[in-house]
């Protein structure tokens, strides 16, 4: 046996060598999983609404089965914590248009730990056999959590919403959003693993036909599905028809300013439905059954107000139809977002009070902790809203409509709970003035198409600056405005009362998803321990 030795300063041939260039090419390509996360989450960004390009929703998962598969579950979630910023930053910019970045920032932070919570998920299944399937619940799992803390929730950039223009739609009405967004995200993951065995066979590597078999059904399968779905979705009226005027009034200004306004606001409503009334008498337009103003149309309390009272009557009264109008109206010491059933002859007659109502814009939690480290939040939010408890299903010329008020039209059960007190149809009386010409009104727009072939019911959208829409039960916008002008849509449209899988199902699929979640969790931790074991013996 010999030893060799190097002089001093002659360099040790024997080990490889480095250079600067080397070493930050190295970098680079330690850089690269980071990047490519990131870079995916915003390409899913890419394919939500205002775009109809919601088929890169599919190359996003893809890259990201790429970034996480294989890998430890700490850099799983600091991938998967990078994909939900990518995603969440530009999806949320304009929860900051009027208030500043901070807020929108914070909320993009804080909702993108739970995408990290799934990265490092998706991490941990990727090892197992069938592993797009996991991966895929393991989002659904994600988003149920992210759709009930903090805070009651924020279900806001589902999947699903981002998939109204797309050929898994129908399967809305199989599941819901969760099996929607379930069948997206499955065929993401799959196209992945689909291509990774494809290279891998191109190589001469073995494949097995299992994996392989795996990997295309996860592709073809929701797919498939989403084709065979298609009969669940009509628009054919099964309860008559109706004819529905949506009125959108515009405000005097965007922004936050327009709640000064608040006056000018009704008048505007009014004004238009005056309008729509004078059109009807000449015969330009067909008379509406009754009528939808949007959500804030009266800030002015009609009840503890006369003139505020004899405006919406007047309005009435000229239309010749029962109109539902959204006000603020405070009630036993409660400030209540509220639509108001008002009928031409007799008045306000009904009522439904928002029950999911926002945090931070229509209440303040933990306002004491909050005024101590900022006192403009507490100033803008000066008092809490209060919560209905009943669902709002307002009877209107013989027509059962279900009413969501805005921000409502994001939860499932909000919406499912109208469909099932019985109504025929449903209206999401909404105000994205505070928004001004973000893509706020688009997104939002978009979960209302998803809803309507969720349930199979026609869903019409009152807006007071736009964008205001008719929407058929197959998900199709017939009518719409433009944003910040002045407008109504009248519109034959259909009634139906059947109730879908989705409806009838409720919460069954998304608590399915979850259980096959953790199921496929367990099985990788499991997994995981008896390899360490195996190791130490």
């Amino acid at each position: 046996m010999t030893a060799t030795a190097t002089s001093v300063g002659e360099p040790d041939r024997t080990r490889p060598q480095t250079t600067p260039a080397s070493r930050a090419v190295a970098r680079l390509v330690r850089l690269v999983p980071a990047a490519a996360a990131a870079l995916s989450g915003v390409l899913l960004y890419v394919s939500f609404p205002p775009r109809a390009l919601w088929w890169l929703a599919l190359p996003a998962f893809a890259v990201l089965g790429w970034v996480l598969r294989g890998r430890g579950w700490k850099a799983g979630l600091g991938l998967g914590y990078l994909f939900g910023l990518g995603f969440l930053l530009p999806l949320l910019v304009w929860t900051g248009v009027e208030v500043g970045p901070g807020p929108w920032l914070a909320l993009a932070a804080i909702e993108a730990l739970f995408v990290a919570a799934v990265g490092a998920g998706v991490a941990a299944v990727s090892k197992l056999p069938g592993w797009p399937v996991w991966a895929a619940a393991l989002w659904t799992a994600g988003e149920a959590a992210r759709a009930r803390v903090p805070f009651e929730g924020f279900p806001w950039g589902k999947i699903a919403f981002g998939q109204a223009d797309g050929v898994f739609l129908p399967l809305a009405a199989v599941g819901g959003t969760p099996v929607l967004g379930f069948a997206v995200v499955l065929c993401g993951f799959g196209l992945h693993e689909a291509v990774r065995l494809a290279v891998r066979a191109r190589r001469g590597d073995e494949v097995r036909r299992g994996a392989a078999a795996v990997a295309l059904l996860g592709v073809a399968v929701p797919v498939l599905a989403a084709v065979a779905a298609r009969p669940l979705v009509s628009d054919t009226a099964e309860d008559g028809t109706a004819t529905v005027a949506v009125i959108q009034g515009n405000v005097p200004r965007a922004g936050l300013g327009f709640n000064a306004q608040r006056r000018a606001v009704l008048d505007y409503h009014a004004r238009e439905t005056q309008h729509l009334a004078a059109e009807v008498k000449v015969g330009k337009v067909a008379r509406p059954d009754f009528v939808l103003w949007p959500e804030n149309s009266s800030d002015i309390d009609p009840f503890a107000n006369t003139d505020a009272r004899l405006v919406i009557d007047r309005a009435a009264k000229a239309i010749g139809a029962p109109i539902s109008v959204g006000g603020v109206v405070e009630r036993d010491g409660k400030l209540l977002n509220e639509q108001i059933l008002w009928d031409p002859d007799k008045g306000p007659v009904d009522t439904y009070d928002k029950r999911q109502i926002q945090p931070f814009g229509e209440y303040l939690p933990l306002r004491s902790l909050i005024g101590a480290i900022n006192d403009t939040w507490t100033s803008m939010v000066s008092r809490d809203f209060s919560r209905g408890t009943e669902p709002g299903v307002f009877t209107m010329a013989g027509a059962k409509v279900g009413l969501v008020t805005c921000y409502e039209a994001a939860f499932d059960w909000a919406v499912r709970s109208e469909v099932t007190d019985g109504a025929q149809m449903i209206s999401v009386p909404s105000n994205n003035a505070t928004f001004d010409r973000s893509e706020m009104t688009y997104q939002q727009l978009a979960m209302s198409r998803v809803r309507a072939v969720e349930h199979s019911r026609t869903v019409t959208v009152p807006v007071t600056s736009g964008v205001s829409a008719i929407i058929m039960p197959d998900g199709r916008i017939t009518q719409k405005t433009g944003m910040f002008v002045a407008d109504s849509l009248v519109q034959e449209v259909p009634l139906r009362s059947s109730e879908t899988p989705a409806t009838r199902l409720g919460v069954a699929p998304e608590i399915a998803l979850v259980l096959l979640a953790a199921g496929g969790l367990g099985w990788a931790v499991g997994a995981g321990v008896r390899g360490r074991r195996a190791r130490d013996v």
